[in-house]
């Protein structure tokens, strides 16, 4: 149960739901036919008008936790009754790709939900490649998942990334514009492609080591495109370090890229929430965060 803010009072809960809180459709249908929703601890329908100081309280069920739950360490950045932010470690995928499978970061989740007492579906707000490493964040129930998706779509959510590419990249500053798709010749493979999605990253270089050649850049995307920071970076001559797929040299088993940074409004109260996890040392050296972020 929570206060209504003041940018709610006279609309009614329906209006409230759908403007502030971009509720879908379906999940409106479901509180008005169960009676989901309450004012001050009473039943209301949702055409009710929001007034001063009205407590309002919604019923949001339980669903079966999704996927299998396994035990595995979570190191979580950030966690509260509505979103969990995790660290991914590399060679783990976010979701189950094959039915019963039950290594992947989700299904760690799902056990920490278990252990919680939290009965929803794990649901992840974005996804990260199998050997990327870094924040991802997860919505706790469907509401959550609701709005936080829609943030995504609006790009209210930003990422940040840190990355090592080969050889010295001349532009202190720049931005690749170049669509994406599919690489027919290849069933994984991306491509920069005429026909392709629109795809816009940008990046900054942070440092140069001129006895590996290589330098560590600071990206942000525009657009969510698979690989789009891998074949953007590898577009421009300069690929990833360990990412064998796009050009890279194999100096490492992954490609050497880190979600470092995650920020976005908190999907209830819209207080922003910045959330940040270094790198492995072992691949991107002992650097300070101020040198990321």
């Amino acid at each position: 149960m929570f206060e209504a803010p003041s940018s709610w009072i006279g609309l009614s809960l329906e209006q409230a739901f759908q403007t502030k809180w971009f509720v879908p459709k379906k999940m409106l249908h479901e509180w008005r036919m169960t009676k989901g929703v309450t004012v001050n601890k009473k039943i209301v329908p949702l055409h009710t008008i929001i007034s001063p100081n009205d407590h309002i309280g919604i019923h949001i069920k339980d669903e079966t936790i999704e996927p299998i739950p396994t035990y595995f360490p979570l190191h979580i950045v950030f966690e509260d009754d509505h979103v969990l932010v995790v660290n991914k470690p590399a060679h783990m995928d976010v979701h189950p790709t094959q039915p019963n499978q039950t290594n992947t970061l989700a299904n760690a989740v799902a056990f920490h939900f278990q252990c919680e007492g939290i009965y929803s579906k794990v649901r992840h707000i974005h996804r990260l490649d199998r050997d990327t490493s870094g924040v991802i964040l997860f919505a706790k129930h469907a509401l959550a998942g609701a709005v936080l998706d829609k943030y995504l779509a609006e790009r209210t959510i930003h990422r940040t990334y840190v990355a090592l590419v080969h050889g010295y990249v001349k532009q202190k500053k720049g931005t690749i514009d170049a669509p994406i798709g599919r690489d027919r010749h290849h069933p994984t493979r991306r491509r920069v492609s005429k026909t392709g999605d629109t795809a816009i990253t940008h990046y900054e270089r942070l440092q140069y080591d001129k006895q590996k050649n290589v330098s560590l850049v600071r990206l942000t995307l525009d657009t969510g495109k698979t690989h789009q920071i891998r074949v953007h970076m590898s577009y421009i001559g300069h690929p990833l370090v360990g990412d064998t797929l796009y050009g890279g040299k194999p100096w490492i088993d992954r490609q050497a890229l880190h979600a470092i940074s995650l920020s976005f409004p908190h999907p209830f109260t819209n207080e922003p929430i910045t959330c940040s996890s270094l790198p492995d040392e072992t691949i991107f050296g002992n650097i300070k965060r101020g040198a990321f972020l």
